[in-house]
């Protein structure tokens, strides 16, 4: 009887972490992308920002499914999204392409993740559901990910252009509906 009421509660413990493993994996999965991008392996830091942006999508779904959110996990979710769809991918672009516009490439790599971090704190004081206002930083994260493979395709000044939208369109209000 004993031995059964501590396996339940260990349990019922490791159930309620499940979604935030997943999120710190995410997290480490993008701090691994940024030290990558130092270091100047930028396709290992590309594939690890997409294998972040699957545990971001499996997060939220666990945690719906096992009815185990909470606000610890959203704010972790926060925090681990500006890591890996925020600094990540500016740190990425910045290595792979911007860098080569000197003092305008830094600002609007940091710009993009100060858009970021706005869009996700305006987020986490909104009480909206079933919509977004601005473009997700994941989504924005995947796209300025995504372009690193065109950077031999494209012309320099594209990518800069690119950062710029997506900067304005994570701060921006438009609504866009949850899928």
């Amino acid at each position: 009887m004993f031995l059964s009421g501590v396996l339940d509660t260990t349990i019922k413990k490791i159930k309620a972490q499940c979604a935030n493993a997943l999120t710190l994996a995410n997290l480490t999965l993008g701090g691994f992308a940024i030290i990558n991008s130092i270091n100047g392996d930028l396709n290992l830091s590309l594939l690890l920002i997409f294998i972040a942006a699957l545990l971001d999508r499996f997060d939220g779904m666990t945690a719906r499914k096992l009815n185990i959110e909470s606000e610890l996990g959203e704010q972790l979710d926060s925090m681990s999204d500006i890591i890996s769809f925020g600094v990540a991918p500016a740190l990425l672009i910045y290595q792979g392409i911007l860098s080569e516009f000197g003092a305008p490439g830094a600002f609007f790599t940091v710009f993009y993740i100060a858009c970021g971090a706005f869009r996700l704190a305006r987020f986490n004081i909104s009480n909206t559901k079933g919509y977004f206002t601005g473009l997700p930083i994941t989504a924005a994260g995947c796209i300025m990910t995504l372009s690193f493979l065109a950077i031999p395709l494209l012309p320099p000044p594209i990518f800069l252009f690119l950062n710029i939208i997506l900067s304005f369109l994570m701060i921006s209000t438009f609504r866009l509906k949850k899928v």
